[in-house]
């Protein structure tokens, strides 16, 4: 009896007493028999009761049931299932709702899958997006975007973009895209930490399947490193210009003069040595840049042999050691023995001539260029340590690049070409070492160069 005053069965319980009950009064008004009465009243209360109990837990329960667990899939909970046991049509509607409850988790599942995976490659992609609706709210920024203006992705989403996103050209783009609902592209620079940034926005609407504007997708891209080696060309072509300039016109210059017959011949010997020192510094120069552009091109192969270091040195300090003696510099070797290495015997002695004359010649008399070379079972390095004017810490970053002088004047009277560092640099990296540098001004520089003893052959 205790199930029949549950809290599922007490109202169906207490209709049935009532009923009862009701049916009870009328029969006694029929009849004076009591006992017979209350006998009556009692069946005809067990059969409603077996009736409901009947309905309730075959028919009722379970789609309360399915009821529940439709609620439940409603709210997203894809993991409810009807489990109440029942038979004919409403055991076909319990199995109806869990396939459906398994296709759901499936298609969840799968959409949850495909969300991550467009997440992550939206958080990998090597650009700044944002994702602006019709209102102007910021909707989704990736990884790349708050690496590129700082902050969390919490300081953008469910902002205003014109509240959290100061660059007016950014603002323009927006409003450009939503007026014209076209495609839009423009470029603003930004200052961070002494160093400025460049950037290229690249706007998109985003339209409903009415095609209706819904909001703009913004693309940013860091193009800081293509302005530089923008400014790199144009450097470049404006300093071979220079260089090339310079001697043609002199060769030029006294070819004329020698045309003229009034020239004595002391005057034509002096002009005819001109123009021989200039189309020697002409040659240098076109040498030079025919290296960088082997070293730089990708089907460059290296002539690697195995070298003693002893036959290196012997090849360069003679050389070297008559350019320090005629400036009364102090050259010092520091060198272990029995060293030998895989490499380029042709460049590695370019590498090391060039690093050894700049030493000397931007080294006051009675200064001192000290060579150490030591190594280890995997590298060998070389260091070229001078007391010279030194470099000025702005000026580093820019030592290796193209025709860059730190005193122009005083590389022009060396008769360098501005191209010796670069060189050395593109050679080092063929090999696959590195190349470092320290300077003060007026104290000295130090130039490092590691190199692996048995570089990949290209």
């Amino acid at each position: 009896m205790k199930p029949l005053f549950s809290k599922p069965l007490s109202s169906y319980t207490l209709i049935i007493l009532l009923l009862v009950g009701g049916t009870g009064i009328i029969h006694g008004l029929l009849t004076e028999n009591y006992i017979f009465l209350i006998a009556l009243q009692c069946i005809e209360f067990i059969i409603l009761i077996l009736v409901m109990s009947h309905v309730y837990h075959h028919y009722i329960h379970p789609i309360q049931k399915s009821v529940h667990t439709v609620d439940e899939l409603v709210k997203g909970n894809y993991r409810a299932r009807v489990h109440h046991p029942a038979q004919g049509s409403i055991t076909d509607l319990g199995n109806k709702i869990n396939m459906l409850a398994r296709s759901l988790s499936e298609f969840s599942i799968q959409e949850e899958v495909k969300a991550k995976q467009l997440l992550t490659v939206i958080n990998n992609i090597d650009s700044g997006l944002a994702l602006i609706d019709e209102k102007g709210y910021i909707h989704l920024v990736n990884r790349k975007f708050t690496q590129l203006f700082g902050d969390t992705m919490n300081d953008y989403v469910g902002y205003l973009y014109y509240e959290v996103m100061e660059t007016s050209a950014i603002h323009e783009t927006v409003q450009r895209i939503f007026l014209y609902e076209k495609n839009m592209k423009d470029h603003f620079t930004l200052q961070t930490a002494g160093d400025q940034r460049h950037f290229e926005i690249v706007g998109a609407p985003v339209f409903n399947e009415k095609n209706i504007l819904k909001g703009a997708v913004l693309v940013f891209y860091d193009i800081t490193e293509y302005k530089r080696l923008e400014l790199m060309r144009k450097d470049f072509v404006a300093n071979v210009s220079h260089e090339l300039k310079t001697p043609v016109t002199s060769i030029m210059g006294f070819a004329e003069t020698l045309l003229e017959d009034d020239t004595d011949e002391e005057t034509k010997r002096r002009f005819l040595e001109i123009i021989y020192t200039e189309s020697k510094h002409l040659r240098v120069l076109i040498d030079d840049l025919l290296t960088l552009s082997k070293l730089e091109h990708a089907d460059y192969h290296l002539n690697v042999e195995q070298l003693k270091l002893s036959e290196l040195l012997d090849s360069i300090v003679p050389v070297i050691q008559h350019l320090a003696d005629h400036k009364q510099i102090n050259f010092i070797c520091e060198v272990e023995e029995n060293i030998s290495w895989y490499t380029d015997r042709e460049k590695m002695k370019q590498v090391l001539k060039n690093l050894l004359v700049n030493a000397i010649s931007y080294t006051p008399e009675k200064g001192t260029v000290r060579l150490r070379v030591f190594s280890n079972q995997e590298h060998i390095s070389f260091e070229v340590k001078d007391t010279g004017i030194g470099i000025a810490e702005e000026d580093l970053p820019r030592i290796f690049e193209r025709f860059y002088r730190v005193d122009k004047a005083r590389s022009r009277n060396t008769g360098g070409t501005g191209l010796g560092l670069a060189i050395v640099k593109h050679i080092v990296e063929v090999h696959g070492g590195n190349i470092r540098v320290e300077s003060d001004v007026d104290e000295g520089t130090s130039f490092q160069v590691m190199l692996p003893k048995h570089p990949n052959r290209k």
